[in-house]
């Protein structure tokens, strides 16, 4: 059994223009997790992670209870978790 997750994310919230993309990447990296985060256009941030199951758990309760320094995160929902063999990302990006 592999200890490598995979989890896709959509935080919903004030998360549009306070920079949460950019601390999202940062925090992912700083974690050792290779994803990436991207906009919407119904406002929410939605995006994949991957890496070592702890450090994904890690990333989830940043995702949903800390954000960038001026976001508002109302609701954070995680879907599609699964364990992986291999990380299927490389690096961790923001898509436009």
């Amino acid at each position: 059994m592999s200890d490598l997750a995979s989890v896709d994310f959509e935080i919903f919230g004030h998360v549009q223009g306070v920079c949460f993309r950019m601390y999202t990447e940062s925090e992912g990296k700083r974690l050792g997790l290779v994803g990436w985060v991207k906009n919407t256009h119904s406002g929410t941030v939605v995006g994949q992670v991957q890496g070592p199951l702890n450090q994904v758990e890690e990333m989830k309760v940043w995702l949903s209870k800390e954000g960038s320094p001026t976001s508002r995160i109302t609701r954070a929902s995680f879907s599609n978790q699964r364990s992986i063999e291999k990380l299927e990302l490389k690096g961790f990006s923001t898509r436009f």
